[in-house]
């Protein structure tokens, strides 16, 4: 007996049903497996110890450590041989060999060393001539050079420009805490200082940078590219926020109690009007002047992320995402090397758009897809002009490097106590930092800094002089 044709159509749609149901089963299992396998990962990360520890597992068959022979050796270097030498020592030959037999000498070969002299505490006497104007009555004294204060009496003994620049180095911009930095004073120079004064000698130096750090924040708001960047910072034991704003040139840090864009407009101003190279940070779309250029390693890593996160079907859009963005850098380095006309440069530049369009305008099913979406969205006129103004970075790296010394001074003394103390971290660490960028020593110009009568703005990009001689 055969049954009738539409009781067979429906057990067909059953049938089918069931196999989907089927295939949502096996992809929801093994979803759940590597779900598992990840929380499983996650708790026992959460109870590792402090020391180091690898990331991932080692290589099966690694290479060899130390230099390669032949073409893979590298670049050969050696250490330079003196052009000038304090003093020449001689090796002379023993009296007799260690066989017992005489020695008759052949030749001399020479053999260079350059050590670090013996440190010493310099201890400076000054004799201020004081006096009083005949007309008015005032009380007028002398000044030299190398002083750092006009104090008399009680503070009179002080600490000298170059150990206290040493110091805020060491502080600031090494990330040692003020009792390893009065250990490391007191063991190489026999300084005695306690941690009070050195906190007190940097927020000395830091009143005199106030000038110098007021001037790099104008050359930030008049450069035409900025690069910006926060992260946490403790207070108090309170979480605010560590800003950077990187240029090519100066780099300003700045802590506060937000992340706000008030926060980011202080320093960077609210109609800045120059190229911005970001994060997907929300607050930054609000300088609304700016050209804004989304930084593509986020991406791609968020991409590369939800590959491994998303089911192998939910996963299509952010493969296709991060082939399109790895296009677009591609391409800039065919524009950067003259390989590509402008008119091809333009077209492969257009197909690329209407590519990242098509995406977007599709609706997806996975609650990370539709996340993903949403973003590029936001973010679609900040996606590729780089590939339109030549020389523009595609990354927010420099603002990335720029925080990381400041992240490891986070990592070794937690951040600060007051915020007079993180507006010292903010005033010095931008200066340090100016300074590496520009390749010079940052002691001098802390000399220099310190033995300033009245602070003065400096500008770190075209330094006047060296500092007074000592």
């Amino acid at each position: 007996m055969e049954w009738p044709w539409h009781k067979l159509k429906r057990l067909e749609g059953l049938e089918e049903q069931v196999a989907q149901q089927q295939r949502v089963i096996t992809e929801l299992k093994a979803e759940n497996e590597r779900l598992r396998q990840l929380l499983e990962e996650a708790q026992r990360a959460s109870k590792r110890q402090a020391a180091p520890f690898s990331r991932r597992k080692p290589k099966a068959h690694p290479l060899q450590p130390g230099r390669k022979a032949g073409s893979r050796y590298g670049t050969p270097c050696r250490r330079p041989i003196p052009e000038e030498m304090d003093q020449t020592l001689e090796a002379v030959l023993p009296e007799c060999c260690p066989c017992g037999g005489p020695i008759r000498e052949t030749r001399i070969e020479w053999q260079y060393q350059t050590e670090v002299p013996p440190p010493r505490v310099e201890r400076t006497g000054f004799r201020v001539h004081v006096g009083e104007c005949q007309q008015c009555g005032r009380r007028v004294q002398g000044r030299h050079a190398r002083q750092t204060s006009d104090a008399v009496g009680a503070a009179a003994s002080q600490l000298g420009p170059r150990a206290i620049a040493l110091a805020t180095q060491l502080n600031k911009q090494m990330g040692l805490s003020y009792g390893k930095t009065a250990v490391v004073l007191q063991e190489l120079f026999g300084l005695s200082v306690s941690r009070g004064g050195l906190s007190q000698a940097l927020e000395k130096v830091a009143k005199k940078a106030e000038p110098t750090y007021e001037k790099l924040i104008e050359q930030v708001r008049s450069s035409a590219s900025v690069t910006p960047d926060e992260t946490g910072w403790k207070v108090g034991g309170k979480l605010w926020w560590m800003w950077a704003f990187s240029t090519a040139e100066v780099t300003v840090y700045s802590i506060q109690p937000g992340r706000g864009f008030e926060q980011a407009a202080a320093i960077l101003g609210a109609a800045y009007a120059g190229f911005l190279v970001r994060d997907g940070w929300i607050i930054y779309p609000r300088f609304v002047g700016a050209v804004h250029q989304s930084c593509l390693n986020h991406l791609l890593r968020r991409c590369k992320e939800m590959r491994e996160m998303v089911p192998t079907g939910a996963a299509q859009f952010p493969c296709q995402v991060q082939e399109i963005l790895q296009a677009a850098l591609e391409l800039r380095n065919r524009r950067d090397q003259d390989q590509i006309s402008a008119h091809g440069l333009a077209v492969a530049r257009g197909r690329l758009e209407i590519q990242m369009d098509d995406l977007l305008d599709k609706s997806y099913r996975s609650p990370l897809n539709r996340r993903l979406a949403k973003h590029l969205r936001r973010e679609r006129e900040a996606l590729f002009p780089f590939l339109y103004c030549s020389g523009l970075e595609a990354t927010n790296y420099r603002a990335e490097q720029a925080i990381r010394p400041m992240v490891v001074t986070r990592k070794v003394w937690g951040g600060n106590r007051t915020p007079r103390g993180a507006h010292t971290q903010s005033v010095l660490g931008s200066v340090l930092q100016t300074c590496r960028q520009q390749k010079q020593p940052p002691i001098p110009v802390l000399q220099q800094l310190l033995c300033l009568p009245e602070p003065i703005a400096l500008d770190l990009t075209h330094l006047h002089g060296p500092p007074p001689s000592t």
